[in-house]
């Protein structure tokens, strides 16, 4: 590997390093807890959103992957004693954590599509917390089911919990996707 591609790939590396450290930190900084793991974060997502925004698709699954895994074994674990089953297990593991976060990474799909970054890059952060809500919606009808308690319907339930902070957080991260942007590509620009 030349000389400057390893050392482009060295900054890469240790930048989504702090990123990911960066969204820990802010994941735990809580404006609404939930039970069951469900909350409302201080831009949690931002740093996450901006590695898919600057990196690409691969790259940013990639960090949300490693991010999600963090936060599985920071907290997570506990959540294992709610759920029963291998099959209960696997879809808390993907669907609350691995996936959920690792789709983080596509903040930047319309970043060559639609020519306003702020645009773009607020869409792409809207559309990745999108599909993180669609996964926490998948797992709260398959393995939250049990904890609809005054609901008729497990959907409904699932859409009112996961949606009670996932809209929240999707609006926290679009206003602090839009507004880290200009200074976020100046940090990116290092040589």
């Amino acid at each position: 590997m030349p000389k400057n591609n390893q050392k482009q790939l060295t900054q890469r590396l240790v930048i989504s390093a702090i990123f990911i450290a960066i969204s820990i930190v802010l994941n735990e900084l809580l404006a609404i807890r939930l039970p069951w793991s469900g909350s409302v974060t201080f831009f949690s997502m931002v740093p996450l959103a901006l590695l898919g925004w600057q990196y690409g698709l691969g790259w940013g699954m990639v960090c949300g992957t490693v991010m999600g895994t963090l936060d599985l074994l920071i907290g997570g674990l506990a959540n294992f004693s709610y759920v029963n089953g291998i099959t209960a297990y696997l879809i808390l593991i993907l669907a609350d954590y691995l996936v959920a976060y690792g789709v983080m990474g596509v903040s930047g799909v319309f970043k060559k599509v639609i020519k306003n970054s702020y645009v773009a890059f607020g869409l792409g952060a809207a559309l990745a917390c999108a599909l993180r809500f669609v996964c926490h919606f998948i797992s709260g009808v398959t393995i939250w089911a049990d904890y609809a308690d005054g609901f008729a319907n497990v959907w409904l339930y699932s859409l009112t919990y996961n949606g009670g902070y996932m809209l929240p957080e999707l609006i926290i991260t679009v206003i602090g996707c839009v507004a880290i942007l200009k200074p976020a590509q100046k940090l990116f620009k290092i040589n």
